[in-house]
């Protein structure tokens, strides 16, 4: 037996040993770490001004940045989440914000801005260029836009809220850490006192995941959580949303273009009108940018603009950007002091020969000069607004290559948006086809709808047809107008059927080593057109060109201008 002694002692140390050690591993498996993350690590900061942004209960990518004891957003991030009208010109180091009755604007570097009632001065820089990088202070864009945000630092971070949705909230029932992820050994965020307030973002079968108060989001054990309850934030309304008033006419707009080439084309207006019927506006093509410091030709004409007021018509003078190929668009829209220079020409112009309206019909815009282009609208719908003249701004039809000319925009600060239906062929198409099939329209009423109420929208339809010509491998094409083109299928005895995907008389031809096609607009095709912009229930309709049309084309429109 007492040989046994030792032989039992070594096996209860062995079991000891075994257990101690079976005991160590399951404390340090179920043990709470007190290992703490590295908070410039988990807000991601690199370097010393940056200011991580939780925009409502997420991280977003962009960050702010402290400088000076103030915080500022990248233009680019203010755009993106808080406000999209601030327009920057770099030339001449201006930031702007057009409101409906005035340009408020700063220069970069400044502390001061002008408002409608005169100079403003704030005790921070408002804007600041850091770099290549156009910085604006948070406190001036809250001056425009409705938002609130509160800076934390040791690290720095900041809670942004731009909405104000009932949240789920809980209290913490006993002191307890908040940790990076969900577990015992996740490394500690920050520690949460018993009686602190969180927002419960996710709750799993042990842990949740919480907002603290401070801009800290982590995983809290469900019992340590209690008194769940909700809360709804009272929203920021300190700004009121600005209301770009609209001259809306009580009825629907019947306008057609009348192409002016020189001063003589003046004398041509009782001639182009003597067959119409329903037509209630008409827009010379008077105007012209011609150089690139914004000015631009006028054919415009007071026995014009009186003769067409008898007759019942309002007169919206056009201006465009084509007429002069040497014109820079981008060069004239990117300054300004141009772009105001521009303005107050063309509103002058407006008065002295009292027009009603103003049609801006800028083409081939670069994606570049897009965000000038919608500024020169908001900059113009200014004077319009306080004169009572109607503007309007003519589009393609939408397309992903025209997303710059920002439709919505112009829904909001112009009058009226009228979409150019036409051209899906055109003279250098690599196909032949209808200048404006039915799909074509449609897709363009409804896609523009949905960035401009209808109210606003005009649909312009297509006075020509396209005569196609394939000889060999070349493509060619002729524009004419109506009667034209009847009598091309005429003098050719082309045989025409109707084309239920284009909605149009259509009809071809091999003559020789020639193959001629056309889609002809004609009063069934027309008809087919109007037929959708009813079913939209838009603003109107538009047509190029007054002059190519026939008389009868003129009772399918009185009929929907009436209808």
């Amino acid at each position: 037996m007492k040989k046994m002694i030792p032989v039992i002692t070594a096996v209860a140390l062995i079991i000891a040993v075994v257990a101690v050690s079976f005991g160590v591993k399951l404390i340090s498996r179920y043990s709470y770490t007190k290992e703490r993350a590295d908070l410039n690590e988990y807000f991601q900061i690199e370097r010393e001004d940056q200011v991580p942004i939780l925009l409502q209960n997420d991280r977003i990518e962009e960050s702010a940045r402290l400088l000076d004891g103030v915080c500022y957003f990248d233009l680019a991030t203010v755009h993106k989440y808080l406000d999209d009208r601030f327009y920057v010109d770099q030339k001449e180091g201006l930031v702007l914000y057009t409101l409906p009755d005035f340009t408020v604007r700063t220069q970069i570097g400044s502390a001061a801005y002008e408002t409608k009632d005169g100079a403003q001065t704030e005790e921070y820089i408002l804007t600041r260029m850091e770099g290549d990088t156009l910085y604006l202070a948070a406190d001036y864009v809250k001056k425009f836009a409705n938002f609130s945000y509160e800076l934390f630092t040791e690290p720095n971070r900041m809670q942004l809220y731009t909405a104000w949705e009932e949240r789920e909230t809980a209290q913490i029932g006993k002191d307890t850490a908040l940790r990076y992820q969900g577990g015992v050994k996740s490394p500690i965020l920050k520690d949460l006192t018993a009686g602190d307030t969180v927002t419960v973002l996710e709750q799993m079968e042990k842990w949740s995941k919480v907002k603290t108060g401070d801009a800290f989001i982590g995983y809290v054990e469900n019992k340590r959580l209690e008194n769940y309850g909700t809360e709804t934030p009272i929203p920021v309304t300190d700004v009121q949303t600005p209301v770009y008033a609209s001259i809306t006419k009580p009825y629907k707009i019947s306008l057609a273009w009348h192409a002016i080439a020189g001063v003589s084309g003046n004398d041509t207006l009782e001639e182009a009108l003597a067959g119409t019927k329903g037509l209630n506006t008409i827009s010379p093509t008077w105007f012209a940018l011609s150089d690139n410091e914004g000015n631009f030709t006028s054919l415009a004409s007071e026995g014009y603009v009186n003769a067409a007021h008898e007759k019942g018509l309002e007169v919206w003078g056009l201006i465009d950007n084509f007429t002069n190929p040497s014109v820079d668009t981008f060069e004239v829209l990117s300054s300004t002091s141009k772009r105001a220079y521009l303005i107050q020409n063309l509103v002058n112009e407006a008065e002295r020969y009292g027009l009603d309206g103003i049609n801006i019909d800028f083409e081939q815009l670069s994606q570049d000069t897009g965000e000038h282009f919608i500024q020169f609208i908001r900059e113009l719908s200014v004077p319009c607004r306080e004169k009572g003249i109607v503007l309007s701004v003519d589009n393609y039809v939408p397309t992903g290559g025209t997303d710059h000319y920002d439709r919505g925009e112009q829904g909001v600060v112009a009058d009226y948006v009228i979409i150019m239906g036409y051209d899906e062929h055109y003279r250098g198409s690599e196909k032949a086809g209808s200048v404006a099939s039915i799909d074509f329209v449609e897709n363009g009423i409804k896609k523009t709808v949905e960035q401009v109420p209808a109210g606003k929208v005009i649909h312009a339809v297509p006075f020509y047809t396209r005569i196609w010509k394939t000889q060999g491998a070349e493509l060619t094409s002729e524009a004419v107008g109506m009667e034209l083109a009847e009598e091309f299928v005429a003098n050719h005895g082309m045989e025409i059927i109707w084309d239920e995907t284009a909605c149009q008389n259509y009809g071809e031809l091999q003559e020789g080593d020639a193959f001629y096609q056309v889609w002809l607009e004609d009063g069934e095709s027309i008809g087919a057109k109007l037929g959708i912009m009813a079913k939209y229930d838009i603003a109107g309709v538009a047509a190029w060109k007054l002059g190519f049309e026939k008389d009868s084309i003129w009772d399918v429109i009185e009929s929907y201008v009436n209808g």
